[in-house]
């Protein structure tokens, strides 16, 4: 009997997080409040020239966030002024639980819940109320030399997004064009770009999939990432001036029907 109430009382914990979780889902894309979307900068080669960014951060380098938000969800109809709200958090000195290269879909259902524990562990003291998404910012300092950085991911169960970014002004612009990518992914939508070569795929991934000719394009679609300029050609954009949400996308997020 007491097996009996016990796994009776675990199915209704997890009814309870299943329903909790396709609520907040589902309020953060009725497009009818902001979203509260807070940003940890997180020290990711522990230098100097990461600190120092780091330590002159503010709110406003997000801002074109917010901007593009409301520009693009405008288009499809929508009248909130400001659909989303960003926020600067303070430094976070944990570096997030590995993402696996190899496994499959159990060890990632695994990082996932680690993800999911570590976010709320690093980021839960310093937050009141919680925000709707958090995006945790791993910097590594700009040089001559550029390493390739580790791929970012954003997680629809949980809200959360990790971005590896560069350090310096100049790349302000594009740290934006991947913390959009990620947080769109956390309300649902999906990438369009072709994983082996990283090329937007036709026609969702393209801004404009009728123009013609179809190359080169003027802009990139959020989830596509980049511009194609041919057929196996295609720039990243230097910021969110040059990006749209397509009509695929925007259906994801629910802007359309």
């Amino acid at each position: 009997m007491f097996k009996k109430i016990r796994i009776a009382v675990l199915l209704v914990i997890l009814c309870l997080v299943s329903f909790s979780t396709w609520l907040t889902q589902a309020r953060s894309t009725d497009w009818n409040n902001s979203l509260w979307v807070k940003v940890y900068p997180i020290n990711a080669d522990d230098s100097d020239a990461s600190r120092t960014y780091i330590d002159r951060l503010r709110v406003d380098d997000f801002s074109a966030i917010e901007s593009f938000i409301a520009r693009e969800i405008s288009k499809y109809g929508h009248t909130l002024s400001r659909p989303v709200r960003m926020e600067l958090g303070n430094e976070i000195h944990e570096q997030p639980p590995a993402i696996p290269t190899h496994g499959g879909p159990l060890d990632i259902m695994l990082w996932s819940l680690k993800m999911r524990w570590w976010a709320g562990s690093v980021a839960g003291p310093q937050d009141n109320p919680d925000p709707d998404v958090r995006i945790f910012v791993r910097y590594h300092a700009s040089s001559g030399d550029q390493p390739v950085l580790e791929n970012s991911v954003g997680l629809q169960k949980g809200m959360i997004g990790i971005v590896n970014a560069y350090t310096g002004r100049q790349h302000n612009g594009l740290n934006n064009v991947i913390i959009a990518h990620e947080f769109l992914h956390t309300l649902g939508a999906s990438d369009k770009y072709d994983i082996g070569t990283g090329m937007p795929a036709f026609p969702l991934g393209f801004a404009e999939p009728e123009r013609k000719p179809r190359f080169p394009q003027r802009q990139a679609e959020i989830m596509g990432g980049r511009i194609p300029l041919s057929e196996n050609s295609a720039r990243t954009p230097n910021n969110l001036k040059s990006v749209i949400i397509g009509a695929t996308t925007a259906q994801e997020i629910r802007l359309t029907d």
